[in-house]
Order: structure tokens, then sequence, then C-alpha cells
């Protein structure tokens, strides 16, 4: 199984193919189990932003899980398929490892270095958790991403110049109409963007602030947040407010255009000689782009803010040099610590072989020497456990070593070739090693047991049933703490806060 990212983004597509990529709600939980279900994809998850749709899946088959996963999300957007793979980009394998942490990094996003994109991730992960599409390869990946991009924030100064969307946009509204000191903003809507911008103009010092949202309830609890005069207004009183407004930020979900041209003339915005600005920061927009042709009045949208040269600028190149070294650096140790765990099972394997040949032959021993007194057994096995243990201790120790190299699992085959270990037995022992919050369950068929029951990520067989003669489920059993000491090892270590 391999990670594959296949998605679109600002760097991929104009901002209108973006618009209808788009989903969100209950398409995207749709679209997030439509690719669970297809075939050749074990895991799923979807970051679906203002600027991206990403599709992160762990496949069999790297062209099958492309095709499915591509015309999954053509179906689900409603954009024609030879529109969208255009604007699509695939990453597998290590560059999807690669990907997914410069993206947390914010090293992807349309203003460089944004901090919200670390809770977009965390969204993402929380709903396919929450779904069922989450297996374990995606929540190290994503898991790991967090905490590398919480590096890169805490170690760098790739956000020092709080470049987000918000604060861009609210720098190139400060160009058109003055300091924001003395404005009367009017934000629609009051989720995490809405929230964000009337948060920033409370500190800039706004005259007042008017929040508008379809729950009133939540626009009254965000303007009661704030430290600057504000109040709450319905959304059908939109209307009404933007008379009075200079400066109007709208980050709905509405899926269509809450202001438009018409409405704005209505009300006299254009004719009246006073100067606004619109943000619109919703995708699809909230916004008609026609309303730049009234007089006095300016428009940014994200395609607006597409460049990321000023936020750059500001931060400067020694702090996104820095941070694309933390992602490789990252992205390697990653790797290394995956491809050493990938062959735990094998050398767990091997000592589990000889562990069964010592055990046969000191039966063997005993049935033929039973005068032999229990001093002289006790040291005879003793001695037998001693020199398998040397033996295997070294090749076992190198092939670990080996492993957490480019290429590494072809020491586990060559290892699993020379002692003719059973092909089954390292897939049973990773079966087993599975982590207790997120049991998984093993074909009884496979397994070999009439009725296998998940005891915290061990296995055991139905009363009066026999282990299966190819798997040795006991086995599987005593050596899964053996493979979760050598996972916990190589591992990186977690960062104080990080997710779990």
């Amino acid at each position: 199984m391999s990670i594959l990212v296949v998605g679109l983004s600002h760097r991929s597509a104009p901002v209108a193919v973006l618009e209808r990529a788009a989903v969100a709600g209950d398409d995207l939980v749709k679209l997030l189990h439509a690719v669970h279900d297809s075939a050749n994809v074990a895991e799923s998850a979807i970051v679906s932003t203002c600027n991206r749709v990403e599709i992160y899946a762990v496949v069999d088959k790297f062209h099958g899980g492309v095709s499915a996963i591509s015309e999954l999300l053509a179906l689900h957007s409603g954009v024609p398929m030879d529109d969208l793979s255009r604007h699509l980009y695939v990453h597998y394998e290590e560059r999807a490892v690669q990907h997914a942490f410069a993206v947390a990094c914010g090293l992807e996003s349309m203003v460089v270095g944004e901090g919200q994109i670390l809770g977009q991730i965390r969204q993402a992960f929380k709903l396919a958790k929450d779904e069922g599409t989450l297996g374990r390869d995606l929540h190290d990946v994503l898991q790991q991403s967090l905490r590398v991009g919480k590096r890169a924030h805490h170690e760098t100064g790739i956000d020092k110049a709080g470049a987000s969307l918000v604060s861009v946009g609210l720098e190139v509204a400060a160009r058109h109409l003055g300091p924001l000191d003395g404005v009367r903003a009017l934000v629609v809507g009051a989720g995490s963007m809405s929230s964000l911008a009337a948060a920033t103009l409370s500190r800039a010092g706004a005259r007042e602030v008017v929040v508008a949202n379809r729950t009133h309830a939540k626009a009254v609890r965000l303007a009661g947040s704030l430290d600057v005069p504000a109040r709450a207004v319905e959304l059908s009183a939109l209307d009404a407010e933007i008379a009075g407004a200079d400066l109007v930020v709208s980050c709905t979900g509405a899926g269509g255009l809450v202001l438009t041209a018409a409405q704005l003339r209505a009300r006299g915005v254009g004719d009246d000689g006073g100067r606004r600005f619109f943000l619109d920061l919703a995708l699809p927009h909230d916004i008609d782009r026609s309303v730049r042709d009234l007089d006095g009045v300016e428009l940014a949208g994200l395609d607006d803010l597409r460049t990321a040269q000023e936020a750059a600028k500001a931060i400067g190149p020694a702090a996104v040099e820095a941070v694309r070294r933390i992602v490789c650096d990252e992205v390697e140790a990653f790797l290394s610590a995956a491809r050493a765990a990938a062959v735990a099972p094998t050398v767990v394997a091997l000592r589990s072989m000889a562990a069964g040949v010592v055990e046969a032959e000191l039966a063997r021993l005993s049935g033929r020497v039973p005068e032999m007194d229990d001093r002289d057994r006790r040291e005879i096995e003793q001695t037998v456990r001693r020199v398998v243990d040397k033996l295997l201790h070294a090749p076992t120790v190198r092939v670990k070593e080996l492993a957490a190299a480019p290429g590494g699992d072809s020491y586990a085959d060559a290892l699993r070739e020379l002692f003719g270990l059973d092909p089954k037995a390292p897939e049973a022992v990773a079966r087993a090693d599975l982590r207790e919050d997120e049991p998984a369950v093993v074909d009884a068929a496979e397994a070999g047991c009439v009725s296998p029951t998940p005891v915290h990520g061990l296995w055991t067989a139905a009363p009066g049933s026999a282990a299966p003669d190819d798997v040795n489920v006991e086995t599987v059993n005593a050596q899964a703490a053996s493979v979760r000491a050598v996972s916990a090892r190589d591992a990186v270590p977690a960062r104080e806060g990080d997710e779990t």
C-alpha cells in the first residue's frame, strides 16, 4: 500500500475552476466515502479549503487509484473530466509525504506561511477519523504533517508577517481606504475566516464592526467578543447595512452570490461619492465581480490575492528556506522510521521461527534422554537459547539499520528468502501490531480462527478452536509487543501539544 495525493489548488487552477470543484458539508462526506469505497483504495481523507481540494489516499495500485479518484472528484464537483484533468496534480509515495508536510507548513499556500492551513488539515484528519476512512498509514502521515507544521512555525519566522489571506486582504483594503482605525466594517459570515477578519479589525481599532450571519446567535457571539463597538444583525438586514459600511468582508458557504451590483446600486453605492472596499474570501465567490465597476468601489477576491510575493518578502527568503530544510529533514526521518518499522514484523517472524526450532529440539532431547536431571536440563536449555540469540542478534540488528535506507524493504525480502520464512507470518505479526484505540478486524478465515476477538490489538482464538498450521496465533500475540517496541524506538518523537 502507498500514499497517493490527487488534487488541485490555486497553483494549478484558476479560481473559476476551484469554485466549481469546491466540496463541503454533506457533499464532502459523500466524496470521502466514495473514494474510500472505490477499487484500489484502502484509506482516504480530503483537505478542502478556499484555495485547494486534495484527496489523500492509501492505494495498492497507482494508475487505478489515480483514475478512480479523478473520476470521483469530477463527478462530485460537477466539473467535466476533460476540464478538470488539465488542472490536477498527483503525488505518490515519498513525494506525497513531502507534499503533505509542505502544505502543513504553509509553503504551498496562496500566502506563504499562513497558519490557518494547520486547522484545515486538523479538520480533515478529524472528519476522516470520525467517518471511519482513516487507517494507520494516513493517520501517521496527517498527524506528522501537523507536527511538522507546528515545528516550522515555532522555529522559523515564516508566520511573523501575519501572513494569512485575511491579513493580506486587509492590507490591500488599507491601501484603498487608508488606515483601518476609523472604518465602519461589515463582516458577512461568522466562520473562522470571518471571525479572524473581525478580530483583526478590532485590533486595528475600527470605528464599528457589524456582523451579519444566517445563524443570528453566532453573529451575536462574534460581535460580543470584539473590543470595539460591534453589533449583530440578521442576514436579511444585509442590504440595509451596506450603505453605511466603508469595508465589507464576506466569507460564507452560501454556494452563490450574497451581494450583487444591483443590490449595491439600490442602496446608492456608486452614486453617493463614498469610497468602499469589498473583500471576498469565499469560494465560490460571495460578491458579484461587477461591483468593481461602481464608482468609488474596489473589490479583491481570492484571485486577486493569488500572489504570495508581499508576504514572502516580509517574511524573508531565509525563513522560507529554513522551512524547506525542515520539510526535507522531517520527510527523511519519517520515511526512515516507516521503513524500519516495516521490517520489524519480518524480524519478529524470524525470531519466532527460531524459538519454535529451539522448543522442538529441546522437546526431542527430553524424549531421547528422559533420565536427565532438572539442573542439567535447565543448563542445556539456557545454552541453546543463548546460542540462537547470539547468532540472530547481528543479522537482525543490521537488517533494521539497512531497512531505514531507501530500498530497505529488499533486505526484509532477502531475510525471508534466506531463512525460508512463511510469507504469511510477517503479515500476521504486522496485523497484530495495532493501536489500542484503533482495533482492526483480521478475517477469520485468513487467521484460521473460528471467532477471533480483538483485545487491544491482540487476537485470541474462540474457545475450543485450534491454532492454524500456517499462522501461529499465540506467537503472533506474544511478539506483537516487540513490533510496537521497534516502531516506537525508531519513530519521530512527538512534541508537546501535538495531536495524538
